[in-house]
């Protein structure tokens, strides 16, 4: 698959529009999100496009970028949402509006499998086994060819993964149940960001 890969500092451009269902991932450079700062956003419209925005870390100014992620008419389709909402809330500054989540539907229609990774995913929707030499790189810097690669990987393929993860739900009649999960999400980044990493529903 060709992909049309942009890199843009600090923020998306005035004048692009990606439409109304986006991908979105992030990447830091580590997991501890008060010590691992948020480097890139990556976004794609879905047809084979992927906008990386590496920011500036001093003022995280990415006013354009923000506007798309708290419209509530865009949906964004995230893999693991809690760890990105998490990083853009403490470095945007902002909440992320009409998310959906692809590891939360994978993990409630896929109970056959106990692998819920996106590199799971993309080989069985998309029958693309992608690489993730990269997934543990620095990219706090200079970025190189296999490094935006990896991030357009991330993105592109997610409205499929998403559309088809939707039917299981579906037939499986777990839908609602998936939407109910959805609606607690924030509240999970708000515990994560508070420092409550342990199950509050646990004895």
């Amino acid at each position: 698959m060709n992909i049309d890969i942009k890199l843009h500092k600090n923020d998306l451009p005035d004048d692009l529009n990606l439409g109304n269902v986006i991908a979105v991932d992030g990447e830091f450079m580590g997991l501890n999100v008060r010590r691992d700062p948020l480097c890139l956003v990556q976004v794609s419209s879905g047809n084979s496009d992927a906008h990386i925005v590496q920011f500036d870390r001093n003022n995280y100014n990415a006013a354009n970028l923000i506007r798309i992620l708290t419209d509530e008419s865009i949906k964004k389709i995230f893999h693991f949402a809690r760890s990105d909402l998490a990083h853009i809330k403490y470095y945007l500054k902002t909440d992320v509006n009409n998310i959906e989540c692809t590891k939360i539907q994978s993990k409630l229609g896929r109970t056959f499998s106990d692998n819920h990774s996106l590199k799971t995913l993309i080989k069985e929707f998309a029958n693309v086994d992608v690489s993730k030499q990269f997934q543990t790189s620095d990219f706090g810097g200079e970025l190189s060819p296999g490094q935006l690669r990896y991030c357009a990987n991330d993105v592109i393929y997610l409205h499929k993964i998403h559309e088809e993860l939707n039917k299981i739900l579906q037939r499986e009649k777990r839908i609602d149940l998936y939407k109910d999960c959805l609606k607690f999400l924030k509240t999970r980044v708000e515990l994560d960001l508070a420092l409550f990493k342990d199950d509050i529903w646990s004895h």
